[in-house]
């Protein structure tokens, strides 16, 4: 298991407060360029919230989920898909299924990440617990319990718990959640599909807690709901990305 430093413990809060400024600035243009809304960052920062305030007590998590680290990963997760933004248009916004090839180009969003996080540390020395974190998370939330996810077949506890935890909220807000491509599923449908998850996608206790609360992530949903206009201006931006990709000449 992934135990606690000093660090986690003295994150001092003005570090906390210009983390979460440049994350959810960094965020918002990410998500400029994808189908996700605004309150797409909302919604994942309290799911991962509750989810992590309700294994405070669980033998297994309690001394890695202190108070500061929950606020930690808090203003971490907005920027935990910060490599989609070199992923490019006519991927990132296909309205259909991503071929084979299309889907090894997306995947790579996590090392993107984490290699301008790296670049970020050497350039500036902004080693340190936030910085861990944040590359933690954008890295492996696609990393799955049973070793068949992304990008580097971690399994178990080899995954960091902040990854683990983020993982259910950022399948959970894809299931529930309407986009240009899709239609979203009912609440219980995307319970039970993180339910049959247990074990090999996700970590069996976090599910397990997932589950006892999730009429709070129901709730979270309905307080940040996406509008109307939202979608349409998502719609309208997504067309238009398109239409300029189509005509850019081939080189």
């Amino acid at each position: 298991m992934n135990l606690p430093d000093d660090s986690r413990e003295n994150v001092p809060d003005s570090v906390l407060q210009g983390m979460a400024i440049v994350a959810f600035s960094l965020a918002k243009l990410a998500g400029a360029r994808s189908s996700d809304t605004a309150n797409h960052i909302w919604r994942i920062q309290h799911y991962l919230k509750i989810l992590a305030q309700r294994l405070q007590g669980h033998p297994r998590f309690a001394r890695m989920l202190t108070d500061p680290y929950i606020e930690l990963m808090f203003h971490a997760a907005p920027l935990h898909n910060l490599g989609t933004i070199g992923i490019p248009d006519w991927i990132l916004l296909k309205p259909s299924r991503l071929s084979p090839a299309e889907l090894a180009v997306m995947k790579t969003h996590t090392t993107l990440a984490r290699d301008v996080l790296e670049q970020v540390e050497k350039t500036f020395g902004c080693a340190g617990e936030p910085f861990k974190t944040l590359k933690e998370m954008a890295q492996s939330h696609h990393e799955k319990w049973d070793g068949g996810g992304y990008p580097q077949g971690l399994s178990g506890e080899q995954i960091p718990l902040a990854a683990r935890l983020l993982a259910i909220a950022d399948v959970y807000e894809g299931l529930i959640s309407n986009r240009v491509y899709k239609v979203c599923v009912p609440h219980d449908q995307a319970v039970a599909i993180i339910f049959q998850g247990r074990g090999s996608h996700f970590d069996p206790d976090i599910v397990d807690a997932f589950i006892e609360i999730q009429d709070e992530f129901r709730a979270i949903a309905h307080r940040f709901a996406d509008t109307d206009q939202d979608m349409q201006r998502m719609i309208e931006y997504m067309a238009d990305a398109i239409a300029e990709e189509a005509q850019l000449p081939t080189l």
